[in-house]
Order: C-alpha cells, then sequence, then structure tokens
C-alpha cells in the first residue's frame, strides 16, 4: 500500500469549505477528511462534494459540516474500515460504496491511514480511457491583427502557443489520444504539432471545409467508443480532468457540460413597482448564473447524436439529450479558466501566466 501523508489530509469541524478546497488541492490524495481533537473520522470531503455544493449556490466561507449535513443518507456515516482490513476487502468495498477513498481506523478510533484507489497499481494515477477534441477551427475575428496570419489557438501565450498549453494539460490529466479540428490556417497548426510525438501525444487532424459549429466538427472523427473530452481550442484553464470524469462517472450522465459562475452587477439603482408605485429599491444589486465553459465529455451515445457534416452546436445537442430524458451534468469549475475571445482576454492571459496564476 502507498505512503499517505496523512496529516496533510486533516481539517476541523469548525473549518470551512474553503478551508477544505486548500486540503484538498494541497495533497496528492484528493480527499480531507474532517476529524476531531483525537483524530477520530467527521466526514470527509471529495471534490465533487465541493462542485455540487457550488451548484447550490452555497457560500464558499460556510463551515465544512454544511457539506457533511448535505450527504445522501448512504454516506452521512463516513465510509471507513479497520487498518488491518485485507486489501481485497477494501476493493469490494470500494466497488459496494461507490467511493475511491477508504480512510483505516485504529483500535482507539483513530484515523492512521488511508486506502486510495491508486494503491491498487501502487503508482501515480494511469492514463484516463479517454480521447479528447480540441476544436481549433475559429477565426479569430475578434483579435485581429493578431490572427490575420495566425490561428488563435496558436497565439502565444507567455513563452508557448495557447494550444501547447492545452496539449500540456491534457496530457497531464493522462490523455494521449487527441483530435484536432482544423479550418483557419490549418497548415500553422500541424507544422508545429506534427504527430504528436514531440509532446508525448498522439495527435490526428480533421479539418472543416466549412466551419460547422461547436459540434459539427466533432462529428467527422472515427466514432469513439471511450468518453470523448470536447474543448475550444481559445481557452486557457488548468481544469483538473480526472475529477472532471470522476464526476462525470458519479452522475452517470451522458454528457457532462462544464460551468462557470459569472457575477453581473447593475450599475444602477433598480426600482421594482406595482400598480405605479415603488415596492422596492435595489442598489446596484449583483446576479449570479451558472455559464457554458465550452468544456464537455461525451459518452459515446451522445456523439452518434452529432449529425455527420452538419452544423451544429453542441447546444443542440445537449437540447436534444434532455428532450429525450437523458442525464446530462453540470461540472462547475472552480479552477483558472479563461475564454480569450477578445484583445482584453488576451491581455489578462498574458498577465495572468506572468504572475503564476494559471498551473499550466
Amino acid at each position: 500500500m502507498s505512503e499517505h501523508n496523512i496529516d496533510s489530509l486533516f481539517i476541523a469541524p469548525d473549518s470551512t469549505i474553503e478551508d477544505a478546497i486548500k486540503c484538498i488541492d494541497g495533497n496528492q490524495d484528493g480527499i480531507a477528511l474532517v476529524v476531531d481533537s483525537e483524530r477520530r473520522l467527521i466526514g470527509t470531503v471529495v471534490d465533487g462534494d465541493i462542485r455540487r455544493a457550488m451548484l447550490a449556490h452555497i457560500d464558499l466561507k460556510s463551515p465544512v459540516t454544511v457539506i457533511l449535513e448535505r450527504k445522501p443518507a448512504l454516506y452521512q456515516k463516513p465510509i471507513s474500515a479497520p487498518v488491518n482490513t485485507s486489501r481485497d476487502t477494501l476493493v469490494e468495498l470500494m466497488r459496494e460504496k461507490y467511493v475511491r477513498h477508504i480512510p483505516l481506523i485504529n483500535e482507539a478510533g483513530q484515523v492512521v491511514d488511508l486506502f486510495h484507489i491508486n494503491d491498487l497499481m501502487e503508482m501515480s494515477p494511469g492514463l484516463l480511457p479517454v480521447q479528447a477534441v480540441v476544436m481549433a477551427g475559429g477565426f479569430g475575428t475578434r483579435l485581429r491583427p493578431l490572427t490575420e496570419e495566425t490561428p488563435k489557438p496558436m497565439l502565444p501565450i507567455g513563452d508557448r502557443p495557447l494550444m501547447e498549453r492545452t496539449i500540456g494539460l491534457l496530457r497531464k490529466s493522462g490523455i494521449r489520444k487527441i483530435n484536432v479540428t482544423t479550418h483557419f490556417l490549418p497548415e500553422k497548426i500541424r507544422e508545429h504539432f506534427g504527430d504528436g510525438s514531440g509532446f508525448d501525444v498522439e495527435l490526428s487532424y480533421v479539418n472543416e471545409e466549412t466551419p460547422l459549429g461547436t459540434a459539427g466538427g466533432v462529428s467527422l472523427i472515427d466514432p469513439p467508443d471511450t468518453p470523448l473530452l470536447v474543448m475550444n481550442g481559445d481557452l486557457l484553464t488548468d481544469v483538473n480532468f480526472r475529477e472532471m470524469y470522476a464526476y462525470h462517472q458519479e452522475q452517470g450522465a451522458v454528457l457532462t457540460v462544464a460551468v462557470r459562475r459569472y457575477e453581473f452587477t447593475v450599475p444602477y439603482g433598480v426600482v421594482e413597482s406595482q400598480d405605479g408605485f415603488v415596492t422596492h429599491l435595489s442598489e446596484k444589486p449583483s446576479f449570479g448564473f451558472f455559464v457554458n465553459a465550452g468544456i464537455y465529455l461525451l459518452e459515446p451515445a451522445a456523439f452518434h447524436r452529432i449529425p455527420k457534416h452538419q452544423h451544429t452546436n453542441m447546444t443542440d445537442v445537449i437540447d436534444q439529450l434532455v428532450a429525450e430524458g437523458l442525464k446530462v451534468a453540470c461540472f462547475p469549475i472552480r479552477e483558472y479558466w479563461l475564454d480569450i475571445g477578445q484583445h482584453a482576454d488576451y491581455a489578462k492571459a498574458q498577465a495572468d501566466v506572468k504572475d503564476g496564476k494559471v498551473g499550466v
């Protein structure tokens, strides 16, 4: 069994959700263990719990106990096992309870170790059973003149092109097979990346003779027999694709769309009225929405609903799946994410990379 720095996983019951995020991001195991002063287990918090709290609009400054109280009945009592439990029994418990971590408890009731699904391999996480599609065919009209002779995904961000950062993130996530859809100046992309071997990935290209929308180009690749991660080529992000894949599986979704919280403040006092009389006045109120972040995880069944060689947007595919009563999940992004659509976005991307705000 791999060694775990168990103390680095502990947080106190009076910790906030933000504290749990820092704990999860700061260790290699992807879990925070809520324990009392005697190291007795009170509950567990994993990445999916954080993202479900975000979807429920829970303030991340709230106590972590809010997440524990929201857990389904099956998980109200944390899943754990005695420290001397056999590996086979632990694996069976993982399968039965659909968990990736099992805290191990000694005779005094204290947490002394952790069994992680990666311990089955006695190594770092391996490859994901996922292939990717990077949509790199746009004209980048709003970024002209920068994009007059350069495809938008090839614009330099810091010391290398944006798309090189994207491919690096996919590789880091355990995704090696990557398809690239092209249209505008495709040779610039092919000349830089070739077959991908220089970047330790396997690259394939499909060219859209005419723009086919945010989903139509995906239909041109060979039909996948594994989930397909599709992302826009103009995104700068360090989203945890491993967690997105795990979340997608947990939700039992045919398609998962990544979403980003967007806040909008009305720059005026908003007046509400009825029958000509003021009922309420809000001074510069703020509103929050989840917006499409341009990253999708599709099961083969969702892929097969994309019409071949037709202009189709991913929103059309999602609408069809929802109309059919199939599960389409939302995966809220809490990591760095920036859509580089305009000059101001490009300048921000440069500054953020220089300041170390993005991890790719």
